[in-house]
């Protein structure tokens, strides 16, 4: 202990010396990365938007904002993420005007665009699963189905699992499971039991048409399933 109080300004140096070098080498580092999000934004926003119209939304658009952070205190506005201030912007009707996400989005916008990003995120990491709930919220028609489509070409080298009311998704898993409630000794149970195909039918013609069953919903709902 005495020899580090007799050497305290030379230890102080030493550790100077090596807080300089990593801050030199952080700089480095955050440089590179920044040049590699500016690479990657623009075929971001391209399909990101190609994803949006495909899925009921031909006039939104997506924008990422990559600026410069600043500071006052000489780290040169490093952060965890390197140098760099991402924002997502977004307009949902090509008014040229671009806002931040959580402030113009809607529900259903917003679980549009987390797909549309998630989708492009899975080819190039390998993620071990994909879960979407309820990603579904606040779209229906062609729109849903689009979001159907996209969930099965991503489930063609992922695991995807979808929480989903819409009968345009769940037609076009590969296995349809469902999830009920059952009373056993007096405590409610959450079950889960995979559906057969016919099972799959009536659970979907359900989906269109509620507890009053018609054969004209069994039918659209076969046609679904059945739908390449």
């Amino acid at each position: 202990k005495l020899l580090q109080f007799d050497n305290i300004d030379e230890l102080l140096s030493q550790s100077r010396t090596r807080a300089d070098e990593a801050m030199a080498e952080a700089n480095i580092l955050a440089v590179e990365l920044s040049k590699g999000r500016k690479k990657v934004i623009p075929a971001l926003e391209k399909t990101t938007n190609e994803y949006l119209g495909q899925m009921g939304m031909p006039n939104a658009r997506l924008k990422a904002a990559c600026n410069r952070a600043s500071a006052a205190d000489g780290s040169g506005g490093l952060h965890a993420f390197g140098a760099d201030l991402v924002e997502l912007l977004f307009d949902a009707n090509k008014t040229g005007r671009f806002e931040p996400i959580g402030k113009v989005a809607s529900g259903g916008e917003l679980s549009r665009l987390m797909l549309a990003i998630k989708a492009q995120v899975a080819k190039s990491v390998q993620l071990p699963a994909l879960i979407f709930d309820e990603i579904d919220s606040g779209i229906s028609g062609e729109a849903a189905r689009q979001v159907g489509l996209l969930m099965r070409s991503l489930a063609s080298g992922h695991q995807v699992i979808a929480i989903t009311h819409q009968p345009q998704i769940a037609a076009r898993a590969h296995a349809h499971f469902f999830v009920y409630k059952q009373e056993n000794n007096g405590a409610i149970r959450t079950r889960l039991r995979r559906l057969e195909e016919a099972q799959r039918v009536e659970a979907i013609a359900r989906m269109l048409s509620g507890e009053a069953l018609t054969e004209s919903a069994r039918q659209i709902a076969r046609e679904m399933v059945e739908a390449p």
